[in-house]
């Protein structure tokens, strides 16, 4: 049963095939609400009993056309809803001198784009043909894409349903660039009231220069339907170069469009057969601070509920 009058948390994951909608909401799920639990066991509970609170936009079997077994991930999900928080050695690897030395190479490769094809790894190759397919639009994918997210979001707005919109790394592109055609090709009333953004890599250069409205200036540049951005990156996540958000899109603080922008960088401990992804969605999901930015959220829309009846 779902209460359709309550707060709408809308998830949308990044890249590469994920496992099939049910199974993949089923996990998902079960990390934000373990981190949940951790920080608010009531509003943990009332998001269980009600299942439609959490939406997930199910895009890559459309842009890949195949699922990830789930099996594949199982015992890495299952460790890391157990494990409470960072280990020394997580802390060590993230922070090691190689994937800081790595972290310098993309950083690099960010700044002159025509170094990426000699300092990419493989999978920052297979990454990087992927984004060129979605901001090629080819066969009308990203269109699709986008019409996926812009749907519930529109369907919450008619309601009157306050909406937290989750974006895990390409995620978070695709969310943007929705934002931005509702705000201007659509002016359409659908809006945010927090957009939180994971492992984003909407703060690298290469990637600011292709956002819808990026060849606009002024407000025309920017959506202006996010009441607040909250982005968190992991230490050591290498799609998320630049972990602050604030600096790249302060202009949109200047021109009134938010409210407010937060950076906070966190640390991640998902491990798949042993090696640290300080990427992975159900890492950010299970992540504490995650759980505190959605329950600060989720208490504050009830406080001004009541300081407003």
């Amino acid at each position: 049963m779902t209460d359709r009058t309550l707060p709408l948390i809308i998830y949308v994951p990044g890249l590469l095939p994920k496992p099939e909608p049910e199974k993949h909401h089923e996990a998902l799920l079960q990390c934000l609400l373990t981190g949940l639990r951790r920080v608010d066991a009531e509003v943990a509970a009332v998001i269980e009993k009600n299942e439609g609170v959490f939406e997930l936009i199910s895009w890559t079997y459309d842009f890949y056309h195949e699922h990830r077994d789930i099996s594949i991930d199982s015992e890495a999900i299952a460790a890391v809803l157990e494990q409470r928080g960072p280990s020394a050695a997580d802390v060590a690897e993230a922070t090691s001198w190689r994937r800081k030395l790595t972290r310098w190479i993309y950083t690099l490769g960010d700044m002159m784009p025509f170094l990426i094809p000699h300092v990419a790894s493989e999978r920052m190759a297979v990454h990087l043909r992927d984004l060129l397919r979605y901001l090629g639009n080819d066969n009308g994918i990203a269109a699709q894409v986008r019409r996926m997210l812009k749907v519930p979001l529109q369907s919450a707005a008619l309601a009157h349903r306050p909406v937290l919109l989750l974006a895990h790394s390409m995620g978070s592109v695709i969310a943007y660039d929705s934002l931005w055609e509702l705000s201007h090709d659509q002016r359409d009333r659908a809006q945010v009231d927090l957009l939180l953004t994971t492992g984003s890599p909407l703060g690298q250069r290469y990637m600011r220069r292709r956002l819808k409205g990026a060849n606009k200036s002024g407000y025309d540049r920017y959506p202006s339907n996010i009441r607040r951005w909250k982005n968190l990156a992991a230490i050591g996540d290498l799609t998320a170069l630049d972990r602050e958000m604030a600096n790249d899109f302060t202009e949109m603080l200047e021109l009134g469009l938010l409210e407010g922008i937060e950076d906070e960088a966190v640390l991640n401990y998902y491990r798949l057969n042993g090696d640290l992804n300080v990427h992975a969605e159900y890492g950010y999901l299970v992540n504490e601070q995650t759980a505190r930015t959605i329950v600060s959220w989720w208490r504050g829309l009830n406080l001004k509920s009541r300081q407003s009846s």
